[in-house]
């Protein structure tokens, strides 16, 4: 049996990379993963936004 772990530790060590995000109402977003804090509140540049697995556009800054 395998605990949980908590990406606390590794998102520092994401920025800059290219990802994903996925909110729990089912939206997506692609893009380079800009800043995170200590919340786990996460910062993209341009991602691409995309709802029930089609692309819905580029909302800017998210």
């Amino acid at each position: 049996m395998s605990l949980p772990l908590s990406p606390k530790p590794f998102l520092p060590g994401l920025t800059g990379k290219s990802g994903m995000v996925k909110l729990k109402w089912e939206i997506e977003y692609k893009d380079y993963l800009v800043s995170v804090d200590g919340y786990m509140n996460m910062q993209l540049a341009n991602p691409e936004e995309y709802i029930d697995g089609g692309l819905s556009g580029h909302p800017g800054e998210v």
